[in-house]
């Protein structure tokens, strides 16, 4: 580990717990969703987020997703349509580039009110502060958006560590489960594949990234899911038996 100049990390069950995700984050989004369209549908955001999810509405009709199905044209699709869909892919917990940037603006509206505080495990910051020190890049590699990642640091119960991280990636760079997405991530650093930390507690990510050639550590934490595949990677519980 003495070569390791980046770290990147996965967030869910990583940094932050599981619970905090999938009990407050997404029923937030969720409930919020419909008013937050009703207000911004008009917005050139919220446009090219609605043109992509017809997209990928029509290739599930191709593969005969039983899913709503929506108007081809982003102009007369309906709101409740739009909801309905939505809400669809939130229950397959599908990892939608348009979903997760609609949920990043919901959050993002949440966490200014006042209503949102993100949570981290408490060996999070301390140890982001310690890679810092090092001289180490500190990236996030998440299926959220970019913007619900910088969201989840800047308003965290621990403060703001937004100034600890270099830099973000979300579905954009491609699925945390192909390998070629983690040979983007080291073509964007400029760095070596051995010199990238990958950290996330799914072993289908790690063996993605360290196809790619990077350092694939597992993080088992309280409340993750166990990982049935055989174990090949380092496994670590607390960031402090990292570097």
């Amino acid at each position: 580990m003495e070569s390791i100049t980046a770290v990147l990390l996965d967030i869910e069950g990583t940094t932050t717990p599981i619970d905090f995700v999938y009990n407050i984050l997404f029923p937030y989004a969720r409930e919020h969703m419909r008013p937050y369209l009703a207000e911004h549908l008009a917005s050139i955001d919220v446009q090219s987020a609605v043109r992509d999810l017809l997209r990928e509405n029509a290739e599930d009709a191709r593969q005969g997703f039983d899913s709503p199905r929506l108007a081809e044209d982003a102009e007369i699709a309906s709101l409740d349509d739009l909801v309905a869909y939505l809400h669809w892919l939130m229950d397959q917990d599908r990892k939608s580039t348009p979903l997760k940037t609609l949920q990043g603006k919901i959050w993002e509206d949440g966490y200014r009110k006042g209503i949102l505080r993100s949570q981290i495990f408490e060996d999070v910051p301390q140890a982001l502060r310690r890679w810092h020190e090092q001289g180490k890049e500190i990236h996030i590699y998440s299926s959220g958006s970019v913007l619900a990642q910088k969201l989840l640091f800047a308003y965290s119960e621990a403060g703001d560590l937004t100034a600890l991280i270099d830099g973000y990636f979300d579905t954009n760079i491609g699925a945390k489960t192909n390998a070629d997405s983690y040979r983007r991530i080291t073509t964007a650093l400029e760095r070596e594949p051995a010199e990238i930390m990958f950290l996330s507690d799914r072993i289908t990510e790690l063996d993605a990234a360290a196809d790619a050639g990077l350092a694939a550590v597992l993080c088992v934490r309280p409340g993750n899911d166990p990982q049935i595949t055989p174990v090949t990677h380092r496994v670590i519980h607390t960031f402090d038996q990292t570097l």
